[in-house]
C-alpha cells in the first residue's frame, strides 16, 4: 500500500513535468493543463463589465497561475511520495519537533524545502532509495525555476513582434499610400516585408500560443484591430499592374491566410474564411471589427 501511494505521488509529478515540457519545448501540441487554465481565465475575464482592464491582466496572471500550478503539483506529488514512509524512513535533527507533527505536514515541509533547494537538513531521508530520489526533486525545482525564466524571456519578444507589426500597419494606414505609390518597386518591397512579419507572427502563435491571451491595448498597437488593413493592402497588391507587386501581394495574402488558419485552428474555431477568422479575432480581443 505504501508503494501504491508513492506511485500516485510520482504520477502527479509526471503530469506536471509533461505539461511543462509540452508548453515550453513542444508547444505545437494541442491541449495541456496550461492551455486549459489560460483559456478558462481568458473566457472568464471577457464576461466582466470592466472588460478592458480585466482582459489586460489575463496574460500575466495566467502565466503566474500556470507556474503556481506546476510548482504546487510538484510539491504535493513529492509530498505524497514521502508521506507513507514518514517518519520511520527519515532522520530528524536533535531537538527537532518535526517528528511529533502529522506525517503529511512533515512531508509537505520536506518537499517544499527540497524543491526550493534550501536544504535545511532538519529532516533527511534515511533509506537508500529515498536518498537517491530526494536530490532529484531539488533538480526538478531548479529546472522549474529555469523554465519559468525562459518562458518569460520567450513570450515578451513575441508580443513585441506582434505589436511592431500592428503599429507599422497603423502608420501605413495613416500615411494612405496611393495606388501609384503601391504599384512600384518600393511597393513590392513593402508588401514583401509585411509578408515576412506576418509569417513571424504566425510562427509566434504556433510556438508561444500563450501570447494569444495577452491583450494589446490601444488600437494602433493591436494586431486584432489592424490585421484587416493588411488584408486590404494584399488585395491592392494583387490587383496591381507590375508583376513584382502582384507577386508580393500574393505572398502577403498567403501569409495572412496561413495566420488565419492558425488562429482558427488553435483559438477561434470558426471554420470560416480568413475574413471571418480575423473578424472573430478582433471581436475576441475587444474590437468591434478589424480596421479596413
Amino acid at each position: 500500500m505504501k508503494w501504491l501511494v508513492s506511485l500516485v505521488g510520482a504520477g502527479l509529478v509526471m503530469v506536471s513535468l509533461r505539461d511543462l515540457f509540452h508548453t515550453l519545448w513542444h508547444p505545437t501540441r494541442h491541449g495541456g493543463l496550461s492551455r486549459l487554465v489560460m483559456t478558462a481565465m481568458w473566457r472568464l475575464a471577457r464576461r466582466f463589465r470592466a472588460r478592458r482592464r480585466v482582459v489586460g491582466l489575463v496574460g500575466p496572471l495566467a502565466m503566474v497561475t500556470v507556474v503556481g500550478m506546476w510548482a504546487g503539483t510538484v510539491i504535493i506529488g513529492w509530498a505524497v511520495v514521502y508521506w507513507p514512509h514518514m517518519p520511520e524512513s527519515f532522520t530528524f535533527s536533535p531537538g527537532s519537533k518535526a517528528a511529533r507533527e502529522p506525517a503529511m505536514l512533515d512531508s509537505l515541509y520536506l518537499s517544499l524545502v527540497t524543491v526550493a533547494t534550501l536544504g535545511l537538513g532538519d529532516i533527511a531521508p534515511d533509506e537508500g532509495w529515498l536518498r537517491l530520489v530526494s536530490p532529484l526533486e531539488a533538480l526538478i525545482g531548479f529546472a522549474l525555476l529555469t523554465a519559468t525564466v525562459s518562458w518569460v524571456l520567450e513570450i515578451y519578444p513575441a508580443l513585441t513582434r506582434r505589436r511592431v507589426l500592428a503599429i507599422r500597419l497603423a502608420l501605413l494606414r495613416d500615411a494612405g499610400p496611393t495606388t501609384g505609390q503601391l504599384d512600384s518597386t518600393a511597393g513590392a518591397l513593402l508588401l514583401d516585408s509585411l509578408a515576412t512579419e506576418v509569417v513571424r507572427v504566425r510562427i509566434d502563435f504556433t510556438q508561444y500560443a500563450e501570447a494569444y491571451y495577452f491583450h494589446d491595448g490601444e488600437d494602433h498597437s493591436s494586431l486584432a484591430a489592424m490585421v484587416g488593413y493588411a488584408t486590404a493592402l494584399a488585395e491592392r497588391g494583387q490587383a496591381a499592374r507590375r508583376s513584382e507587386v502582384r507577386l508580393a501581394g500574393d505572398l502577403l495574402a498567403g501569409a495572412l491566410a496561413d495566420l488565419a488558419a492558425i488562429l482558427d485552428q488553435r483559438f477561434l474555431h470558426t471554420g470560416g474564411p480568413p475574413a471571418e477568422v480575423f473578424a472573430a479575432y478582433a471581436a475576441d480581443h475587444g474590437r468591434g471589427r478589424a480596421q479596413p
